[in-house]
């Protein structure tokens, strides 16, 4: 460890010795590698920003522990009777915000049309919806350009503001986060979910006190009084945190840690399949590559040679060796839990070094070429672990990468620029809705400067695929979908545009006294959890 990263991890645990010595048996103490990017709930669509903002804030539908629909700020959803595009949306009653305004159907409104702007990150969940009404204080109706029956699954994770308070600090507009915009709303909060926002410190700590005015206050336990979040990214420290009793709960476990701490007195780990699949994306579409030492071509662009790059890595060597085992391989950037993953698709090749080195000199790179891969260190389990295993097995077959590794701060604005700034990088992808159309949204449509094809900085553009991607979001007979979806994945997996590695497991440590169950979404839910005495 470097004499800076000494002193930084010196630093944090002295930071949570300070909370370990104040806090009394309701303060709940949370761990994880990574902060949340920013408090601007539209301004990211992106896991560790998602689960702390559910804290504070709140949608109107969303998933409880076991993944199920249910409602939260609407008491209930229904296709209008006379608009197949539109869907009504009744409102809870008797809801304020942390400021004390009521919550109405104006914040509805308001919030919605806020998520499908320009500089929101969300609105690529809501390509087709076109604007929101309010009929009354305590209904709203969402309409959509054609009909769309996946419209409240696209919800779970969109955020509903004050509209009073947004406009009195004048974050009207979502945060421009590639851009590096700072706005009031980046560090500031005002929602209407079980905890309050007390103080940030982006990257060191945040504070959350629990809301004794929550609607939901007598509907669940709520336990912790105080939430203590502190993102510490070296895993050594992390694990120290736990054991020295200076956190209460790890969410990022270590792989190589989780028997270890299985067999520790007083520290319970819980297990679970995440809702993600990690994968690299490349640039296919660039007629040439920025950080390549091929002049006047992308090898990327050639099928043969992606292929091969899919042929050089071996998935289940990985899991055993890097991920310890708490892996699935995969062959699809699909988990298992979303519609439209079947084992036949999730099929992969085997390694096969001399058959991928045919592949490279068929292309026309027998001799390989050079490139830069990005990697986040930050963000996913042992993730530049398995961008440093790509390395040599991409090395293996002339591909000579260079690696560049850093926070996830910064890793993702590279991939969401216009242009895009990487030509190879490494990323998972989390599908709230549980449906395959989320990923071909996101991932596949060609990159329209608008809602779709927000994180596909890879070039890739099939307008055949795009057309059957934009049915999907109005499709009603369902029969027909998923025969839609099962051609798109046979298309695009055929196509190899990214390179699928596996499905991440997750471990939860904490102390016993805590029991905090694994959520596929990777957003553990403390309004669910009960403080031992």
């Amino acid at each position: 460890m470097s004499a800076t990263r000494t002193t930084l991890a010196a630093l944090l645990l002295g930071a949570t010795f300070f909370t370990a010595a104040t806090a009394d048996a309701q303060t709940l103490r949370w761990a994880r590698v990574g902060d949340a990017l920013t408090m601007d709930p539209h301004a990211q669509n992106e896991g560790p920003t998602h689960a702390l903002n559910h804290h504070i804030y709140e949608t109107l539908v969303g998933r409880d522990q076991a993944g199920e629909m249910i409602g939260v700020l609407a008491t209930d959803w229904r296709i209008d009777p006379e608009n197949e595009n539109a869907w009504i949306f009744d409102l809870r009653e008797g809801v304020t915000f942390h400021n004390g305004n009521a919550f109405t159907a104006d914040d509805v409104v308001f919030s919605i049309e806020r998520a499908i702007s320009p500089t929101s990150d969300m609105k690529g969940l809501h390509s087709t919806v076109t604007g929101a009404e309010k009929i009354d204080d305590s209904t709203v109706r969402i309409v959509s350009s054609g009909p769309n029956p996946l419209l409240p699954n696209n919800l779970t994770n969109t955020f509903i503001m004050d509209e009073e308070w947004s406009v009195e600090n004048g974050v009207v507009e979502p945060q421009d986060f590639a851009a590096g915009q700072e706005t009031f709303a980046v560090r500031n909060a005002n929602g209407t979910g079980p905890y309050v926002l007390v103080s940030r410190e982006a990257e060191v700590r945040t504070v959350l006190r629990r809301n004794d005015d929550y609607w939901g206050i007598d509907q669940f336990p709520v336990g912790p009084a105080e939430i203590v979040y502190t993102p510490i990214s070296e895993a050594a420290t992390r694990v120290a945190a736990l054991l020295s009793g200076e956190v209460d709960f790890v969410q990022d476990v270590p792989v190589q840690d989780i028997e270890r701490l299985s067999n520790e007195p007083g520290i319970r780990v819980n297990l679970g399949v995440e809702n993600r699949v990690i994968f690299f994306g490349m640039d296919v579409g660039s007629d040439d590559l920025d950080t390549d030492d091929v002049e006047g071509a992308n090898p990327f662009a050639d099928l043969r040679v992606r292929e091969a790059m899919n042929m050089a890595i071996n998935r289940e060597g990985i899991v055993q060796v890097v991920m310890h085992g708490q892996a699935m391989p995969a062959g699809i950037i699909s988990p298992p839990f979303v519609n439209g993953w079947t084992e036949e698709l999730n099929a992969y090749p085997q390694p096969d070094i001399a058959a991928a080195r045919a592949l490279m000199e068929e292309a026309g790179y027998g001799d390989g070429f050079t490139a830069t891969m990005h990697c986040p260190n930050d963000r996913y389990l042992n993730d530049e672990a398995i961008c440093q295993a790509a390395v040599g097995a991409f090395g293996q077959i002339g591909i000579t990468i260079n690696l560049v590794s850093q926070s996830r701060s910064l890793h993702f604005p590279l991939i969401q620029r216009e242009p895009p700034e990487t030509d190879l990088y490494l990323v998972g992808w989390g599908v709230p809705t549980f449906d395959s159309e989320y990923i071909f949204s996101f991932l596949y449509h060609t990159r329209d400067g608008a809602a779709l094809g927000t994180w596909n900085p890879t070039g890739y553009s099939n307008p055949e695929v795009d057309e059957m991607i934009k049915s999907l979001a109005s499709e009603t007979d369902i029969e027909a979908r998923d025969a839609t979806i099962a051609r798109i994945w046979e298309q695009v997996k055929a196509d190899t545009v990214y390179i699928p590695l596996h499905t991440q497991m997750l471990a939860y440590a904490m102390r016993e006294s805590v029991d905090i169950p694994v959520d596929a979404e990777n957003q553990p839910k403390m309004k669910y959890i009960e403080m031992a005495e």
